[in-house]
């Protein structure tokens, strides 16, 4: 064999020989451009990606055991959670607080599963301290506090509307323009249903710290209407048949008796104001000064006291 045909056999090998490094170079370039277009520049090697996913990967079957282990810990607080739960809105029922125990037994809840998810980390990552995740809970407080600040506000007013109890579920109120009964109180709003069949959601703050008015508060209610006769009617057996009129109607009560008063005189007509008492809710209230009003103008229009 020539020294030529040597020459020319050897290069041809190197050739064979640098194909595949070459190649490789090409697919690792390849794919430094895929991942600079798709998670921008990227200063190191492709190849330190892959190494570090194969650790994260060693290092899962590491932790397996921990992971297990801290599912079954955070598995027994999830039940424990839901256990105080339901034991503590048993109890607040018992003492006819049910809405109250179903807020805080939410808390509770919450609270508990909070800490067995912490415990669960700490035994995923040895290397966690408590003290360290105690530390981060209080800055991420401080920034949930921020950033929620009218959802706590609502927390805290419900909560002492729920301890104070100015009113309580089925109680009919006015607030904000708004009068209904009192369907629910939630952490966030307490939710009214008014008369006309709407379903109002007041927040708490304004519940709590605006004027509200209950109009259940009391298990009786006055009624009054005003009444214009002429100025020349005899005023006193007036006042006699209007009260002996509403003494008769169904749901009127006579302890408070009823009563009427003159509480203006003009020229032409003089007017009375007559006033009864009834049970305080709305349905009630209306029904009856319906019946009183038909009953006042058909007994005057009877025995000839006129209307002015």
């Amino acid at each position: 064999m020539t020294a030529q045909a040597v020459a020319q056999a050897a290069t041809g090998a190197a050739g064979e020989a640098a194909a595949p490094a070459e190649g490789q170079a090409v697919v690792a370039e390849k794919t430094r451009e895929v991942i600079v277009t798709y998670f921008g520049q990227l200063d190191s090697d492709p190849t330190l990606i892959i190494e570090k996913i194969e650790k994260w990967i060693n290092g899962s079957y590491t932790l397996l055991p921990n992971i297990i282990v801290a599912l079954i810990f955070f598995g027994i607080f999830w039940g424990v959670a839901k256990a105080v739960e339901a034991s503590f809105v048993k109890w607040a029922a018992r003492r006819k607080r049910k809405n109250l125990g179903e807020v805080l037994g939410g808390f509770l809840r919450w609270a508990v599963t909070i800490f067995g998810f912490f415990i669960a980390i700490t035994i995923i990552l040895p290397s966690v301290e408590p003290v360290d995740l105690l530390a981060g809970l209080g800055i991420g407080s401080v920034a949930i506090g921020f950033a929620f600040k009218d959802i706590l506000q609502n927390w805290l007013a419900g909560l002492l509307i729920l301890f104070r109890q100015p009113f309580l579920a089925g109680d009919q109120i006015v607030i904000s323009g708004y009068e209904g009964t009192v369907e629910r109180i939630e952490t966030r709003s307490t939710n009214i249903r008014t008369h006309d069949g709407r379903l109002v959601l007041v927040p708490n703050s304004d519940a709590y710290t605006n004027a509200v008015t209950v109009a259940t508060a009391f298990k009786k209610r006055q009624s009054q209407c005003n009444l214009a006769v002429p100025a020349g009617a005899d005023i006193a057996k007036t006042r006699e048949l209007i009260v002996t009129t509403l003494g008769k109607i169904d749901g009127v009560l006579q302890d408070p008796a009823p009563a009427v008063l003159t509480t203006d005189l003009q020229a032409a007509k003089v007017i009375l104001q007559a006033s009864w008492w009834t049970g305080s809710k709305y349905a009630e209230i209306t029904s009856v000064r319906s019946q009183a009003l038909e009953a006042l103008k058909a007994a005057l229009e009877k025995n000839d006291f006129a209307l002015a």
